[in-house]
Parts: structure tokens; C-alpha cells; sequence
């Protein structure tokens, strides 16, 4: 019984996976933005989170659930609801599960390879989830890291519409979470220890940790809008709504209790349309 209940997880993987990103990307009609059949290519840049990762069951990435490409029928991505006016429109989703912000630049070469006309970025939660608070990225290393990508769009890309989301309130799912046993015992398995680590203690120590995680993301958010403004008037940041948006454990995945379900997708491609990337 085991042994196909695994062999069911993977096709649904497999099942996942097929058309993960859309329509392959193309060499043509990436440099614009707008509606009205001018948006040829678009982009996705970040981590697991845009990977969609666990979001069809199986504990691997499931881009067709991506907030930002996905072309799955369970989440209306900013790729739908641009295909709607752009019937031609490729997208390409070069996120990678671990990325921080290191990662960030190297995705963009992939998204000027893509000639893509609009650029999402959403990056930053593995640069806090690290083992430790002491290990988490500087603030100005991670700044400087998002400027490096931003450069590559700019330069790459001068015409193309960049879209910069704020980084989800992941403290929020520990506030939510801590209670229940079952979340609990799925953050016992590692995942971001500099906030999940010992989620029902009371210990002065644990409450402080907790809370300098909280004060660094809201620190990278803050770069990240500093840096689309420094990129120029072709860069918007989505004023926070992605750290807005109000998480419910019915929201993320059971496997882990923190990366968004195919609703939490939903929720995240909603918050953070801007519509049509005409800036």
C-alpha cells in the first residue's frame, strides 16, 4: 500500500510538473509592456515560494501553481491574467527552491536570455531562514545583491516592467501556528530555525529571537522598495500587499505549514497584481 501511495505522489508530481511555466519562452515580443497584444514574454525571479513548492501534494516544486507564472487552472497568476489581453504570451520561471539573494542575479541573465517584458521578483524569505539569526544575510549584502539583479534587468531589459514583491509576513505563521501540535511538529523537522526553533517556548531568549527575524525581514522590505526606486520609473514595488496578506494554516501546505497552498498562491497573485504593467 506504501509503496502506491508513493508511486500516486509522484504522478501527481509529474503531473505537476508538465507546463509548469507556462509556454516555453521565445526570442520575440519581450521588450514591451502593456495589454492590448503587447506583451510577448514574461519572467519570474525568486525562491521556493514562486516555485509553488509543495502546492500540488507532492513535496516538490509545482510552478503551475506559481502566483507570478503559473498556468494552472487553481490560481489566476499575473501570466492569466495578462495571457487574457496578450493571447501570445510566454513566460518563463527561472526561481529556484533554495534562492536568496545571492541566487537573484544569475535568474536575471535567464530572464534577459527570455526577452521578457515584464519581471517578477520575490526573494528574500532563505535569506532569513537560516539556522540562525546570526546567520541570516546582512542587511546591506542583501541590498547590494538586489541592486546586482536589478542592474542586469536594467541593462538587459531597459524596456521591460519590473514588479518587486514585499516578502510574505512569515512571522505571522508562527503566530498562527504555535499552537497546533501538528504544525509544530512539521517545523521540527528544520525548516527556517532562526524563527521556527523551539515554536512553544515562552523563554525570554526565543521571544527575542523571534522577534529580531520579524525586525530583519521588514528591514529587507524596506531595501527592496529603496532599490525599485533606485531602479527607476519601469520598477514598482506591490507597497507591501505580499507582507499583508493574512495567512491561515488552511493557506499553506500540510507537508510543512509555511509555503502557500494553491490558495495561499491565489491570495498572494491577488494582493500583488498591479494590473496591467504599463508603468
Amino acid at each position: 500500500m506504501w509503496a502506491l501511495a508513493l508511486a500516486g505522489l509522484a504522478v501527481l508530481a509529474l503531473a505537476c510538473e508538465g507546463g509548469t511555466v507556462g509556454p516555453a519562452p521565445t526570442g520575440g515580443g519581450g521588450g514591451g509592456g502593456g495589454g492590448g497584444g503587447g506583451l510577448g514574454s514574461m519572467a519570474a525571479l525568486g525562491d521556493s515560494v514562486t516555485t509553488a513548492f509543495a502546492s500540488c501534494l507532492a513535496p516538490t516544486p509545482c510552478p503551475r501553481n506559481s502566483w507570478s507564472t503559473g498556468d494552472g487552472t487553481r490560481v489566476d497568476s499575473h501570466y492569466r491574467r495578462l495571457l487574457k489581453s496578450n493571447p501570445g504570451l510566454r513566460a518563463s520561471n527561472a526561481a529556484e527552491g533554495k534562492a536568496r539573494a545571492d541566487a537573484l542575479a544569475g535568474q536575471a541573465r535567464t530572464a534577459v536570455t527570455a526577452k521578457a517584458g515584464y519581471v517578477t521578483v520575490l526573494i528574500g524569505a532563505n535569506d532569513a531562514c537560516r539556522p540562525t539569526i546570526a546567520d541570516m544575510t546582512p542587511v546591506d549584502t542583501f541590498r547590494r545583491q538586489v541592486d546586482d539583479a536589478l542592474a542586469v534587468l536594467k541593462q538587459g531589459l531597459p524596456q521591460a516592467r519590473i514588479l518587486v514583491a514585499s516578502i510574505p509576513d512569515i512571522h505571522r505563521l508562527w503566530e498562527i501556528g504555535h499552537t497546533k501540535d501538528i504544525a509544530v511538529k512539521a517545523w521540527s523537522l528544520g525548516i527556517c530555525q532562526a524563527l521556527l526553533a523551539a515554536p512553544t517556548s515562552t523563554a525570554p531568549a526565543d521571544a527575542a529571537r523571534r522577534k529580531a527575524f520579524q525586525e530583519r525581514i521588514d528591514a529587507y522590505n524596506s531595501q527592496l522598495v529603496a532599490a525599485c526606486k533606485a531602479y527607476g520609473a519601469r520598477c514598482k514595488d506591490d507597497g507591501g500587499a505580499a507582507h499583508r496578506v493574512a495567512f491561515s494554516l488552511d493557506m499553506v501546505t500540510a507537508q510543512d505549514f509555511f509555503h502557500p497552498n494553491a490558495a495561499g498562491q491565489n491570495a498572494l497573485a491577488k494582493a500583488t497584481w498591479l494590473g496591467t504593467p504599463d508603468w
